[in-house]
């Protein structure tokens, strides 16, 4: 039997909304995108809040009547539903060591590259300086790690790298140079080349401010 669509609710320039929707394109799930126009707050919608996600936010997932809301919660359920044991390390050192970049996505890269991105893409109200300031922090970090492996667990992929992926590549567009990471460049290059790799679009030309 035919593996059914995933629901996927998101917004296009949303890289928390990416991380989810490369993990599902690399896995070659079918997936349906169904747009969560944060613009005009449909994510805070009474429908969106009661049914989808309780926090007001994208990404969520419908896995035929499975709901699961977070970005590297979904990136958990993913491997271990479908990933064939391949994105999630089975022993407990390797899946701390992933916990450990997950943990760094939701806060120093939530904090540095994403913010420092959300003050130039969407015009948030975001103290520029200091989010830099952490994103290179990060980086530098990152970059240490992958002096040691080609993938930041190891010589192969998991979800730890999907969940860095995005904010990474376009940290440019929030000011961040990578041009002092060349491993980190190396790595990006690395995750691009994986079958099914999709991108997200790189410019926001048009798009009003939330």
């Amino acid at each position: 039997m035919s593996q059914s669509a995933i629901k996927l609710y998101g917004f296009p320039l949303s890289g928390h909304s990416h991380r989810v929707e490369l993990m599902l394109s690399l896995l070659g799930l079918p997936t349906e995108f169904i747009l969560v126009d944060l613009k005009q707050g449909a994510h805070k919608a009474p429908g969106y809040l009661a049914d989808i996600n309780s926090f007001g936010q994208v990404p969520a997932i419908d896995d035929n009547g499975v709901v699961l809301a977070d970005s590297n919660a979904i990136l958990v359920y993913l491997a271990r539903q479908y990933g064939k044991g391949q994105w999630l390390p089975a022993d407990p050192v390797g899946q701390a060591r992933v916990q450990r970049w997950l943990s760094a996505a939701a806060g120093q890269l939530h904090t540095g590259p994403g913010a420092a991105r959300l003050a130039v893409v969407f015009g948030a109200e975001v103290d520029t300086v200091s989010a830099i300031s952490r994103s290179h922090a990060l980086l530098a970090l990152i970059e240490a790690q992958l002096n040691a492996s080609r993938f930041l667990v190891g010589d192969t992929p998991t979800i730890a790298d999907i969940a860095l992926y995005t904010y990474v590549a376009h940290a440019p567009e929030g000011n961040v140079s990578l041009a002092d990471y060349p491993q980190v460049r190396a790595w990006l290059a690395n995750i691009e080349a994986l079958p099914g790799f999709v991108g997200m679009p790189r410019t926001a030309a048009g798009l009003q401010k939330i």
